[in-house]
């Protein structure tokens, strides 16, 4: 029985989209223009404990289309997973927060982008996949050169070097 209590849990309990939003400075104008607009894609990611054993992961995707200097469309949407994690190893803890929840949340935004891009009047914008292991390192490493900038400096008296 007590090792039932100890067996790592990992499960959803919810995937939702928690904001979408859509702007058209220039519509109706921007659809008599013949050029293909260029696209942007911005993203983030965050976690933060909602009680003991439950959190909740989200995936932030922005799309900037312009055409010459005018912004054809922006969207912006947060899909969210609320997740039970329990007995994890905290050395998995982390990447599981940053890097498996997005990985289960993404493809519910890729579709909520998708069509909310279409439904405003332009042909859908397809992202493609997301390394979010190689996502998560990269932040990682920013964070650790914010760290050296700033001078913290560790228990140990030194000063954060990368």
């Amino acid at each position: 029985m007590a090792d039932e209590n100890l067996q790592p849990v990992f499960q959803i309990q919810r995937v939702y989209l928690k904001d979408m939003s859509l702007e058209q400075p220039n519509s109706p104008a921007i659809f008599l223009e013949q050029e293909a607009p260029a696209i942007e894609v911005a993203v983030d990611v965050g976690a933060e404990p909602l009680a003991e054993g439950i959190y909740e992961s989200t995936v932030t995707i922005t799309v900037t289309a312009k055409v010459k200097d005018k912004t054809a469309f922006l969207v912006e949407g947060k899909q969210a997973g609320i997740f039970e994690i329990r007995n994890i190893p905290e050395d998995q803890f982390d990447p599981l927060l940053g890097i498996g929840c997005p990985n289960v949340i993404y493809p519910y935004l890729r579709a909520n982008i998708a069509d909310m891009i279409t439904r405003a009047g332009f042909p859908p914008v397809h992202l493609s996949e997301i390394n979010f292991e190689v996502f998560y390192q990269q932040r990682l490493q920013a964070f650790a050169e914010q760290q050296e900038q700033a001078g913290i400096v560790l228990a140990d008296g030194s000063t954060a070097k990368h």
